[in-house]
């Protein structure tokens, strides 16, 4: 069969991504801050766009908004089920050596206020004067600015006050310096002697600990500031691994101290701050805003809000529109105009629709976890994106943008909408199962109720669990464990031990 080139024309249908598409996926997985940052972006490039005041869309706006199609309407009241309560979610997990020698951060508290004050970043006045001489008097002073005003005059010497400048600006967030000496020498044209000589005057200036190359030293510094490096020190700082298990009588042993002894070592300890940089540059803390706010009526139904505050209202200005159409001659102005308008109204437009579709999931959420809502989490049940997606006919890629980095506050607390999407574990009692968040409330509780002369082990865990019809295996205990840092049973015993 000979073989010939031929044209041939063909009809088909395909979806082609374009740039407005695009953007309108990634406007539906922004965050409140995001979407505020690139709508001021837009504003500022586009003449026909201005932000305008806030005005709160509920669940019945996006129902008239959204009657195409009267099976997709959202009720802004559901009649659901309404109890008492549930406790706070978690309780505070205090760990002095989690905190102190591994550096872990404390659990926040969530807020179960239905209410809460939020300010909003585009409406800051301009009026006021950027030069306020009251704010600058408060101004907190930086680390590297601190240590650069002690370098001056703790170093005579110019390339050491180089070598020193090299070494503030290489700390980590807690004070540590981490790099390589070696580089350090080479970048600066010096012996690894003397840098090693700078780094050990650096380590004098204040806050005392700062330039420490890692924990231990950081701790021998701040001793011998105090003038309590001692050799039983010196041995508790070469064993901090030990002291993390809460091994006491083994380091009492390696320390040759009496127990009253060791008691004051480990309270010297604890005066002990291992991160000296994080008073000077605290990290600032974002404050977390609802997207989403549901209220429990005087009836038992949920009435399911739109937060005004993280949805700016967008703007045409059609006045100034038809002003630039007739004063505006040349064929580039004129093209400028008309695509201006074209992504002012593809804007508008996809802000109203990301509006919708993040209050149609919130209402299914509430819809599927009604319990959660009354009872708190001991009542979560399993929930996947495409359970959500059927229900609202949309695609499960979809769900998943929308519970990116969205928050919903109830009376439970805020919560990001992913929270309510969890695993199930199978139960003995019923075919619906127990949803992992759930299970890991329990764990929890049960860990915070054990008799500290009895303390439960992970199997012993998983008893009590099938009990109350969770079938879950040892290792799955475990891992829930540890995910919500739990120490294991000999720490936990060795820990109310000490306590006791």
């Amino acid at each position: 069969m000979a073989l010939s080139v031929h044209l041939q024309q063909k009809q088909s249908q395909s979806l082609v991504m374009t740039p407005q598409l695009a953007q309108s996926i990634k406007l539906l997985q922004y965050s409140h801050l995001e979407l505020s940052e690139f709508i001021q972006g837009e504003v500022e490039k586009n003449p026909l766009l201005e932000l305008g005041s806030d005005t709160s869309i509920s669940a019945d706006e996006v129902a008239d908004a959204s009657s195409e199609n009267k099976e997709n309407t959202i009720s802004n009241e559901m009649k659901l089920d309404a109890g008492e309560k549930a406790n706070d979610l978690d309780a505070s997990f205090e760990n002095v050596y989690d905190e102190g020698i591994a550096g872990a951060e404390k659990a926040n508290s969530q807020p179960s206020s239905a209410s809460i004050s939020i300010s909003s970043q585009g409406s800051s006045s301009n009026s006021k004067d950027d030069t306020d001489f009251l704010a600058s008097v408060g101004e907190t002073v930086s680390l590297t600015q601190y240590l650069n005003s002690q370098i001056c005059l703790a170093f005579g010497d110019k390339k050491d006050r180089e070598i020193a400048t090299y070494i503030a600006h290489g700390l980590t967030d807690d004070g540590y310096y981490q790099e390589d000496l070696h580089d350090l020498a080479m970048q600066t044209g010096v012996s690894l002697n003397r840098v090693e000589d700078v780094l050990k005057e650096f380590q004098t200036l204040e806050p005392v600990g700062i330039g420490a190359r890692d924990l231990k030293e950081c701790l021998g510094i701040q001793l011998i500031e105090k003038n309590r490096f001692d050799p039983a020190m010196v041995m508790l700082l070469d064993n901090l691994p030990l002291l993390a298990k809460r091994e006491f009588e083994k380091l009492m042993k390696l320390c040759s101290v009496t127990r009253e002894d060791f008691n004051d070592m480990i309270r010297e300890i604890k005066e002990l701050d291992p991160r000296p940089a994080a008073k000077y540059e605290p990290v600032l803390a974002q404050n977390i805003v609802a997207d989403v706010i549901i209220r429990q009526k005087t009836d038992g139904s949920w009435l399911i809000d739109l937060n005004p505050e993280t949805l700016p209202k967008v703007l045409i200005n059609y006045a100034y529109h038809s002003e630039l159409t007739s004063a505006v001659k040349t064929p580039d102005g004129k093209e400028f105009i008309a695509e201006s308008m074209a992504n002012a109204s593809w804007l508008t437009k996809s802000l109203d629709q990301r509006a919708q579709t993040i209050l149609k999931v919130a209402t299914e959420i509430v819809k599927q976890q009604d319990m959660f809502f009354a009872e708190g989490v001991e009542h979560l049940r399993p929930l996947n994106l495409k359970t959500v997606a059927n229900a609202i006919k949309m695609h499960e890629s979809t769900i998943s943008r929308v519970t990116s980095n969205k928050f919903l506050m109830c009376d439970q607390g805020i919560f990001e909408l992913k929270y309510f999407f969890s695993s199930s574990i199978t139960s003995s009692e019923s075919d619906e199962g127990h949803a992992s968040q759930s299970v890991k409330h329990k764990i929890k509780q049960l860990v915070d109720l054990e008799n500290p002369g009895k303390v439960l082990s992970d199997d012993q865990i998983v008893m009590q669990l099938q009990e109350t019809g969770i079938e879950i295996a040892r290792r799955t205990v475990a891992k829930y464990r540890e995910a919500m840092r739990i120490p294991s049973s000999v720490q936990r015993r060795r820990e109310k031990k000490q306590q006791a």
